[in-house]
């Protein structure tokens, strides 16, 4: 199964792969050379189809838990001054995504959907420490019955050249739900209360909508 984020680009890098073999194979006539290119196409129709991939999970909802927005490893966990939306302290969960995760970007929590923006901005690096307020970016803070305002920011990485956000202000979202999709590599920050139990360490392998990320 693939996100529908994907289908122009997994159908027009599809075209072009037949396109090429065709024309590969009508104009070159060594076949060591001919097999190899034809062979470059077929990777990368492979990596676009890895990388739209939307594996079916069974979600187990918790509204106790915050769940892991998407695919990744945990590279930052502490305590910092959040401005954009809180003034005011957090505690933030980031998660940074590979080229080969699964990018699709999942609410970690459910309720009403209070704060919703898009910042247009740079491509640093995910890792990059400016990289959550100059890179492109968007802001989402779902209002949780449990935890208050959660806040889960996608954030482009240098080679992700499109965020796309479905949440607006005012509905009503369900945990684990799509919220977006990143294409091609980044980073979801997550900001939550001081008290909350963080349920994940440094390095930490997760998955999307599976892996709980905290709780109270």
């Amino acid at each position: 199964m693939f996100h529908k984020e994907g289908n122009t680009i997994i159908i027009a890098t599809l075209a072009i792969c037949i396109t090429a073999a065709l024309l590969l194979n009508h104009f070159i006539d060594n076949v060591i050379l001919k097999n190899t290119l034809i062979g470059v196409f077929i990777l990368l129709l492979f990596l676009v189809l890895q990388f739209f991939r939307n594996p079916k999970r069974n979600f187990l909802l918790n509204e106790n838990q915050v769940l892991s927005p998407v695919d990744g490893k945990v590279v930052v966990i502490e305590e910092v001054f959040e401005k954009e939306y809180f003034n005011e302290k957090r505690l933030q969960v980031s998660v940074f995504m590979s080229p080969i995760n699964v990018h699709v970007t999942r609410y970690p929590v459910g309720g009403k959907v209070v704060f919703s923006k898009y910042h247009p901005g740079k491509f640093l690096v995910a890792w990059h420490p400016k990289s959550s307020e100059e890179n492109e970016r968007t802001t989402v803070v779902v209002k949780s019955p449990i935890f208050g305002d959660v806040l889960h920011r996608q954030i482009a990485g240098a080679l992700a050249k499109r965020i796309v956000n479905y949440a607006e202000e005012g509905q009503e979202v369900n945990q684990a739900d799509d919220s977006g999709f990143i294409k091609f590599g980044s980073r979801v920050d997550v900001f939550l209360p001081l008290d909350t139990k963080v349920n994940v360490k440094l390095n930490q392998v997760v998955k999307g909508g599976i892996t709980v990320l905290a709780e109270k």
